[in-house]
């Protein structure tokens, strides 16, 4: 599933066109992207957690050359899944 099949998803229950059910998809992606921005995070029941973790700094090797390179700390997505989601996988 790709985005626009979650529009058309959506498309099906409002019954309005298929650009209001686009505006619906991106507020609620961009939601979840500006509360994670904030270091917030979203749950939504059923389906899991996004959050945000830190990563420290490290050093890594180019496995090409062998050489060390720093690598800068940074913040990163996480996403923890439901109990009813890995349920529903099973």
């Amino acid at each position: 599933m790709n985005k626009q099949n979650l529009v058309e998803a959506v498309h099906e229950v409002l019954e309005g066109t298929k650009a209001q059910a686009e505006r619906v998809v991106d507020k609620v992606v961009d939601s979840i992207i500006d509360s994670l921005k904030k270091g917030e995070e979203v749950s939504i029941a059923g389906l899991g957690i996004f959050s945000v973790k830190d990563r420290a700094a490290r050093t890594a090797r180019n496995p090409r050359t062998g050489e060390t390179v720093q690598v800068a700390a940074t913040k990163v997505p996480k996403f923890r899944p439901a109990k009813a989601l890995k349920d529903a996988v099973k």
